[in-house]
């Protein structure tokens, strides 16, 4: 189809809609005009503007409210019978309505327009605060396997510059940096693809494992916030069939909401919980706090998108950890802890799950 053809398409229902609304224009004007001053037909202007608004622009739906004034005057002049007095009123409430509409369905137009604009700016803050999470999430995950290089590079100078040189050692320490150096590699690779939207790499891994390593990495900040951390790991657990970042980064979510949940309490009442049970072929983890808990009200909304009770937060680690773990192939979900404060917890499959499938 050519653009001319393309155009035209385009146009025959824009002028298939005006001819409507001058056709009712004019039967109106008919109506309004043969009829006497106490029929106030004019009134059904108001109708046509509203129609015409799906139609017309802000200027046009204008120039459309002044031709209705300017018709519905033109009728009360020209009527030959009726009350002109009674004629006056009516006229007079047919042109407000027709303003009236006309102010409504602009003040519409610019609510939705503000609320298209606010929404167009959410999704700029959105994304801005996306990349301020994963720059945070490529720290988080790099900085382990970076510190042990330096760690075992140091380990090897020094096996290096004894006399003689401990060269078994050196070869250890050598070794375990080319593996640390891979696994920063291989983090960097599945940032990379989370953020071209790729599905979940998944590999079987050992679920308690990659749970202690995260806990690791919040160590410091748990003893921080002088949090009393128990641990409760099943240790007959089958492996886990899942994305092992992935799932790393949900549990590190969990474990700073945790920890944020109890800073309002007093330093002696901090217990984290972590625990880990096998359930139907599948690993579920819980982590428990002994924070403010969760009301009704912020139940209903907490893993929904951009809602927060957090003055600085926006409100996306919930929702992006319930997405991420629904599409490794398990649930996310919060509860009420009897002993107070409150139980996260999420499912993934294990490789027992995949083979009864």
């Amino acid at each position: 189809m050519s653009s001319s053809r393309k155009r035209s398409s385009l146009r025959s229902p824009f002028i298939l809609k005006l001819a409507l609304i001058v056709v009712a224009m004019v039967a109106i004007f008919v109506v309004d005009t043969g009829t006497s001053y106490e029929v106030a037909a004019a009134v059904f202007y108001a109708v046509v503007i509203v129609t015409a608004a799906h139609v017309l622009s802000r200027r046009g739906l204008v120039v459309l409210c002044a031709i209705c004034v300017g018709v519905t005057l033109l009728s009360v002049a020209i009527t030959p019978h009726g009350d002109f007095r009674a004629g006056l009123i009516n006229t007079g409430i047919s042109i407000a309505a027709i303003l009236m509409t006309t102010y409504l369905i602009l003040k519409m137009e610019a609510a939705r327009m503000a609320a298209h604009d606010a929404q167009a700016q959410l999704m700029r803050i959105s994304r801005v605060k996306s990349l301020e999470g994963l720059t945070t999430s490529i720290a988080h995950e790099v900085n382990q396997p970076l510190a042990a290089i330096v760690a075992s590079g140091n380990a090897c100078q020094r096996w290096l510059a004894q006399t003689p040189p401990n060269l078994e050692k050196a070869r250890s320490a050598l070794e375990r940096i080319l593996n640390d150096a891979g696994r920063a590699s291989s983090i960097i690779a599945r940032v990379r693809s989370l953020t071209r939207g790729e599905p979940p790499h998944k590999r079987e891994f050992e679920f308690n494992e990659a749970v202690l390593d995260v806990l690791a990495l919040s160590n410091a900040e748990i003893v921080r916030n002088n949090i009393a951390l128990t641990t409760e790991l099943d240790p007959g657990l089958a492996y886990a069939l899942a994305d092992r970042i992935q799932i790393q980064q949900v549990i590190g979510n969990l474990v700073l909401n945790a920890v944020e949940a109890m800073a309002e309490i007093s330093t002696q009442a901090r217990v984290m919980r972590v625990s880990s049970v096998a359930k139907d072929h599948m690993i579920v983890l819980s982590v428990f706090d002994s924070g403010v808990g969760i009301s009704p009200d912020v139940y209903e909304h907490m893993f929904e998108a951009f809602w927060t009770t957090k003055e600085e937060g926006i409100g996306v680690g919930l929702s992006i950890s319930r997405a991420i773990i629904e599409s490794n192939g398990g649930q996310l979900w919060a509860e009420s802890n009897e002993h107070g404060g409150a139980v996260f917890r999420f499912s993934v499959p294990t490789i027992l799950q995949e083979g009864r499938a």
